[in-house]
């Protein structure tokens, strides 16, 4: 629910934190925004085009698509990932995780400063609390419906999850995705409206990704677990559809993406798809073909592969998911010498 993650928000015009009052988000510089109806707030400002938002048909294809699971096992691979890097193999908080997390803080001035309400955007002060050890936070980047945040909360007990997405028909459905799942509306290539150092984890399924904003919101010894297609992936659909596929360069825009990361795991999840027509047409939409081909072009393509008469004998065809899931952890940060 929203109200779970109102205290590791900051307000988008002033970084200062913000706390609810009734149906609007208020922070102490007198900003304020409306919570919608169904549960999320826009964080949204300014007068600058955002970034490509989904539209409420693709979401809703989006969503019936992920709905039948033909996805599920990635979802997992990434749960998992996600939960053993908070608890470690044996399910539980593992000594080096608490040490690190949860330690108090360095001497009572810090503290003092850390505890007033007002905690500025570039402090870069994690948040912790010497006498409550907090839930773990799991930020989803770019979360679309929140399908994945959903599947990796129910692996991590008690783990918070912070769900924002450019598109407002997109996090509708993020809002409602799991109890302990908050939403908001923000654009992942501006300062995200998160504050300093509170995620153990930020999650990006096929998002976009904006490293320094990721450094500044994890917790020191956070991590980002990205999800990107891999070249076998959909195949032999991309060829016969005529589909884009995954370019050279993307593992170079990834690791630009990421500077200041490094990669220390990576793994490839492959798994078999039986698709019928419906499918294949909400899988092709959720791809980046469905930005860059006309709609009606694309639907032919599909209406002319199936029609053809080694497909129409069977009721479903063939295809691969192949995916890579990657982890990057950050460098500490030096300290000054004082």
């Amino acid at each position: 629910m929203l109200a779970d993650i109102i205290k590791y928000l900051a307000c988008p015009v002033c970084a200062r934190e913000m706390w609810s009052a009734g149906d609007t988000l208020r922070c102490a510089e007198g900003h304020a925004y409306d919570v919608a109806k169904q549960g999320y707030v826009s964080l949204l400002v300014g007068s600058r085009t955002p970034g490509t938002a989904d539209s409420a048909a693709m979401v809703a294809a989006r969503a019936e698509f992920l709905g039948t699971g033909h996805y599920a096992p990635l979802a997992d691979a990434l749960a998992e990932s996600v939960r053993l890097r908070i608890f470690g193999a044996n399910g539980r908080e593992d000594d080096a995780f608490r040490r690190d997390r949860f330690s108090a803080l360095p001497d009572a001035a810090a503290e003092k400063a850390y505890r007033s309400a007002a905690v500025a955007r570039g402090a870069g002060t994690a948040w912790q609390d010497a006498d409550h050890a907090p839930e773990p936070v799991i930020v989803d980047a770019g979360a679309g419906t929140g399908y994945y945040l959903a599947t990796v909360l129910r692996a991590v007990d008690r783990g918070i999850g912070m769900a924002f997405d450019v598109s407002k028909h997109a996090v509708r459905r993020a809002a409602r995705s799991h109890p302990r799942a908050g939403a908001f509306v923000a654009d992942v290539w501006r300062p995200l409206p998160i504050r300093d150092g509170v995620a153990d984890v930020v999650i990006d399924v096929f998002a976009p990704r904006n490293g320094p904003e990721f450094r500044r919101i994890l917790r020191p010894g956070g991590a980002v677990v990205v999800v990107t297609p891999a070249q076998a992936h959909l195949s032999p659909l991309v060829e016969e559809l005529g589909l884009l596929s995954v370019d050279e360069e993307k593992e170079r825009r990834l690791a630009r993406s990421l500077e200041g990361f490094e990669e220390t795991e990576r793994r490839t999840v492959e798994f078999d798809l039986e698709l019928g027509p419906d499918e294949v047409a909400g899988v092709v939409g959720m791809g980046p073909s469905a930005w860059h081909t006309e709609a009606a072009e694309l639907a032919e393509r599909i209406s002319n592969y199936l029609s053809r008469d080694a497909v129409k004998k069977r009721e479903k065809v063939a295809a691969k998911a192949a995916f890579h899931l990657s982890i990057f952890e950050a460098p500490p940060r030096s300290r000054a010498v004082p």
